[in-house]
């Protein structure tokens, strides 16, 4: 039996839950967790808020442990391995996208926390493919947060071939923008932090951000205007998108990685005026992935984490429901 924690209704506290252990496949691998972060996705599952959760629900897909067992076809990981998962658990590993890298863009991969159970347990089993092994120098608890929030902000440096000479804007210094932040700066870009708080002004520098401007104060975005090769948005509320854009470079990007609830109101002359681009984009496949971290223990990038025992999950997601955590919340499942 594998021990967990699970949802058993919508919007209902944690609570101790036990499964039959899944019958390992033959390209599977099951992991002992040791670490796991919470992400707001999991809120979001836990809340039924995407009406894709089916319960008993057990949250968590920023899993850290060690490999226990192994399937007969398994080649990529050997047992005692320290690895992770994130929001993947597996692709079908035929499709065009997966044969060319962009596991993350499948049509048929398989969520870690959809239709199966996540890592708020003592075991997890996944894809080889989707599990990811994790580089010396970096910590079991840092780690976690790195699967989900890390690769969300890193895989667009990759994906638009972000110059180290590029000028790069974060709205929202929080769970995702604090790491956003110091990837960025280690990238060798100008980074500039947009916040509303002025008690994260200064703890934004010490992140990486050269510049902080006052989100609030519309003198700020007009002196921005036309700075700016990209602009990162890691908030899930609407903003006066207009404005923002007006502080891109001709050719620039708005990209969005939080989910702003709400449509996005724009204004299509203002784009053509500079030939400017909207997009968006999810977590990154695993050889991305694989690079972030590489990157992460090379510069000594690691999320801010608040570490709660087991017996505290619940009090980890009232914090993070409350606003009040800094930044990432990880659970601690190894006795």
């Amino acid at each position: 039996m594998i021990k967990a924690l699970a949802a058993l209704e919508p919007k209902s506290a944690l609570v101790e839950f036990e499964f039959e252990r899944p019958e390992l496949g033959k390209d599977d691998v099951e992991i002992e967790v040791s670490h796991c972060g919470l992400c707001h996705s999991d809120m979001s599952m836990i809340n039924n808020e995407w009406g894709a959760s089916s319960y008993p629900l057990v949250p968590g897909h920023e899993v850290v442990g060690k490999v226990v067992a192994i399937g007969a076809n398994v080649n990529k990981h050997s047992i005692g391995d320290r690895v992770g998962l994130g929001w993947h658990a597996g692709y079908c590993d035929t499709c065009q996208y997966c044969d060319t890298g962009e596991h993350n863009l499948c049509a048929q991969s398989q969520a870690t926390i959809i239709g199966r159970h996540g890592g708020f347990a003592s075991h997890v089993q996944a894809s080889q493919n989707a599990v990811v092994a994790l580089p010396e120098g970096l910590s079991s608890e840092d780690a976690g947060p790195l699967f989900c929030g890390g690769i969300t902000v890193y895989n667009p440096l990759v994906q638009y071939d972000i110059k180290p000479t590029d000028r790069v804007a974060v709205i929202g210094i929080g769970g995702l923008g604090h790491i956003a932040l110091q990837f960025l700066a280690a990238w060798g870009c100008e980074v500039t932090a947009f916040t509303s708080s002025e008690s994260k002004a200064e703890e934004a520098k010490t992140l990486g951000a050269s510049h902080v401007l006052d989100s609030t104060n519309p003198d700020a975005l007009k002196a921005a205007r036309g700075r700016f090769d990209m602009i990162l948005c890691t908030v899930n509320v609407s903003l006066n998108w207009a404005g923002y854009l007006s502080t891109l470079a001709p050719k620039g990007r708005l990209h969005f990685v939080g989910v702003v609830v709400d449509p996005v109101a724009i204004s299509v002359n203002q784009l053509i005026g500079n030939q400017l681009q909207i997009s968006g984009s999810p977590v990154g496949s695993p050889a991305v992935i694989d690079e972030m971290l590489q990157f992460a223990a090379r510069h000594n990038i690691k999320p801010q984490v608040e570490v709660f025992k087991k017996h505290q999950a619940n009090e980890a997601i009232e914090k993070l429901e409350s606003g009040k955590m800094r930044y990432r919340a990880v659970i601690e499942f190894s006795q």
